[in-house]
C-alpha cells in the first residue's frame, strides 16, 4: 500500500520537526513547510492526500489560505487545521466551509493519527458553489422584506402609525435593488452619494404617513439587521475574502439611502410649514376668472 501523502505547515519549526517526525514514525509521507509561501510552492509542484496546517501564522496568509489553495491544486486531498484558542469555537463552523476539520492544539500524537485516519476515511466535504454577496441577497429579496417586516411588527415604536403590511414594504425591493447595484459596482467606502430614487421617494411617503425621523431610522436599523441575517443564513454560499468589504459597503450604502431618505423627509417638512403664496389660493375654490 503506498504511504499517505501529508504536507505540514507550521511556522513553529519546532514543533514542525518534532511533530514530523512522529507522524512519519507513524507511516506517512511527511513533507514540511515553515511558511505559506512555501507550502503554496510545494502544493502547487506536487500531489497530497493530506493537509495539515496551523491556522494561525504571521507574514502573507494564513492557514486558510493554504486551504484554499490545496482545494484548487489536489481537490481530493483532505485539510485539517489545528489551532491554539480552543475558544475560538463560534467560528469553527465559518472555518469549515473551507477546510474540512479543525483540531484544537496540542494533541498527543495517537490522537492526531486517529483523527486524520477518520478524516481520510469519511473523505473530503463537497465542494461549495460560491456567490457573489450581490447574488445572494437579489435571491433573497422576498425572504429579507419577510424577516424586516416580522421585526418591524414587533417594535412598537413602528407600530404607533397603522399601515397595511403593502404600505409598511413598498419601498423595499427598490432600496435592496439599490442595494445590490451598490454591492456590483464595487464603489469606494465613504465616497460621495449616488443619488438613490428610491431613498427620496421613501422620505416624502414617510412624511406623508406620519412617521417621525427616528422611526426612519428604526426602518434602516432593522434593515441592517435582516440583510446580515439573510448572509448568516448562506454563509456556505460566500467567498470569506471578501466578506468583511461586502459588510463595510452594506452598512454604508444603508446609511446613505437613510441620509437621502431623511433629507427628503426635512425638504418636505420645510415645504409644508411655508406659508401659501397668495397666488395660489384661488385655485383651492376653482379655477380663477380673468376679468377683461
Amino acid at each position: 500500500m503506498a504511504l499517505i501523502k501529508l504536507l505540514m505547515v507550521d511556522d513553529d519549526e519546532v514543533a514542525l520537526f518534532t511533530l514530523g517526525a512522529l507522524l512519519q514514525e507513524q507511516g506517512f509521507d511527511v513533507t514540511t513547510a515553515s511558511s505559506v509561501l512555501e507550502a503554496l510552492k510545494l502544493i502547487s509542484s506536487g500531489a497530497f492526500d493530506v493537509l495539515l496546517s496551523d491556522l494561525h501564522m504571521p507574514g502573507a496568509g494564513d492557514g486558510l489560505t493554504v486551504v484554499s489553495a490545496m482545494r484548487h491544486a489536489n481537490p481530493k486531498a483532505v485539510t485539517i487545521l489545528l489551532s491554539s484558542f480552543p475558544e475560538m469555537s463560534a467560528a469553527t463552523q465559518a472555518i469549515l466551509l473551507q477546510a474540512d476539520q479543525i483540531l484544537v492544539k496540542p494533541m498527543d500524537i495517537t490522537s492526531l493519527v486517529e483523527a486524520i485516519r477518520q478524516r481520510l476515511a469519511i473523505g473530503t466535504r463537497p465542494s461549495r458553489v460560491v456567490e457573489s454577496v450581490a447574488t445572494i441577497l437579489e435571491r433573497s429579496v422576498q425572504k429579507i422584506i419577510d424577516t424586516w417586516l416580522a421585526l418591524a411588527e414587533k417594535d412598537e415604536k413602528l407600530m404607533v402609525v397603522s399601515l397595511d403590511p403593502a404600505q409598511r414594504c413598498g419601498y423595499l425591493p427598490k432600496i435592496l435593488d439599490d442595494l445590490v447595484n451598490r454591492l456590483r459596482c464595487f464603489r469606494p467606502l465613504a465616497s460621495n452619494e449616488v443619488e438613490s430614487v428610491a431613498a427620496l421617494e421613501h422620505g416624502m411617503l414617510r412624511r406623508g404617513q406620519g412617521y417621525s425621523a427616528a422611526m426612519m431610522i428604526e426602518e434602516a436599523r432593522l434593515l441592517q439587521v435582516s440583510v446580515f441575517q439573510t448572509l448568516q443564513a448562506n454563509l456556505i454560499s460566500i467567498d470569506f475574502s471578501v466578506l468583511l468589504v461586502a459588510v463595510m459597503t452594506i452598512a454604508d450604502e444603508i446609511d446613505s439611502q437613510l441620509s437621502q431618505a431623511i433629507a427628503s423627509y426635512a425638504a418636505e417638512s420645510l415645504l409644508d410649514s411655508l406659508p401659501e403664496p397668495s397666488s395660489l389660493r384661488g385655485s383651492r375654490c376653482g379655477p380663477l376668472v380673468l376679468l377683461g
